[in-house]
């Protein structure tokens, strides 16, 4: 049985929290982010892991950062045997690696020394990944870049949004972490260097990237479209307005059209051409309106696009 310090922010983090509380290990106190302005009203709202933390009367600190003295004396006092780091959003810095007795570990949301950083479940489909997984790390000053304790595998499949995905991984990485705090009571643990020379890294996703680029193949818009979904939702601008696009499919076929042309509309999908096949847009959303099929935004916005014309990005 392991004293342990959680320290989370996300949904995925509280999944794993969530878990964790179940088992004979005692969390002593949780850390996460501040809270953060949130919805329409901006209002200051709680994490995911603080409501979790919150409501089994846990202890919640939420610094803004780490690198105090005062903060990490605070840390000590837990007299913790592991610190377990999920998507916290701060950085640790290596006086606090060293506190608990057997360090800290990491539950990261990907295959490393692939795809390190801040977004890799959006960078694994947006670079066509059919496999991802979970790793557990103990954590050392590097970004991502620690021994790795444990793996587990984890199918993408075609139609897979990032949330899908998101879920997935947040099981298998619940499971994951708990058969890895198995085998570290039992000692029977072989850590394993990652191979830096196959490491790629994550970047943190910006509302920029969502734009789609009809220059580009249908498949490669097909995929931005299910990873920035549910966030940030891949766009384009047609009529002065940001519309954005939920879901989408490809089809295969040979073009003469201009990319970005619309060569269908139909309740089925509106249908445009890119650089290399087309993209059948089947849900989508003008500003400030609902979520709508094509069939539905047909019925509301019958003009709104026509074949032949070009949209403009």
């Amino acid at each position: 049985m392991f004293n342990i310090i959680f320290a989370g922010t996300p949904e995925f983090a509280a999944v794993i929290l969530k878990e964790l509380l179940q088992t004979k290990h005692i969390v002593k106190a949780v850390y996460t982010q501040p809270d953060r302005p949130a919805g329409r009203g901006r209002h200051l709202t709680a994490s995911p892991v603080k409501t979790l933390a919150l409501e089994h009367h846990l202890p919640v600190l939420q610094p803004q950062t780490l690198r105090d003295i005062n903060e990490q004396e605070k840390l000590r006092e837990y007299h913790a045997d592991l610190m377990i780091v999920v998507a916290y959003g701060l950085i640790l810095p290596q006086s606090i690696l060293t506190i608990p007795r057997l360090g800290c570990i990491n539950v990261h949301a990907s295959l490393l020394p692939r795809f390190r950083g801040a977004a890799p479940i959006q960078r694994a489909i947006l670079s066509g990944d059919v496999t991802t997984g979970v790793t557990i790390m103990q954590m050392d000053a590097g970004l991502d870049t620690g021994p790795m304790l444990q793996k587990a595998e984890c199918n993408i499949a075609a139609t897979d949004t990032s949330k899908e995905v998101h879920d997935k991984l947040a099981l298998l990485g619940a499971e994951t972490l708990l058969t890895t705090l198995d085998a570290l009571e039992k000692n029977i643990i072989q850590p394993t260097l990652q191979d830096n020379s196959k490491a790629t890294y994550a970047a943190k996703i910006k509302k920029e990237e969502g734009l789609l680029d009809w220059q580009t193949s249908a498949e490669e818009c097909e995929r931005k479209i299910r990873a920035f979904n549910p966030w940030p939702v891949a766009y384009f601008i047609f009529k002065d307005q940001t519309i954005r696009v939920f879901d989408a499919n490809v089809i295969e076929r040979n073009l003469t059209a201009k990319p970005g042309t619309v060569l269908t509309i139909t309740a089925d999908g509106i249908e445009i051409a890119t650089a290399k096949n087309s993209l059948q847009i089947r849900k989508l959303q003008l500003p400030g309106g609902r979520v709508l099929t094509a069939n539905e935004f047909l019925n509301a916005r019958k003009d709104f696009f026509r074949a032949g014309e070009v949209l403009g990005n």
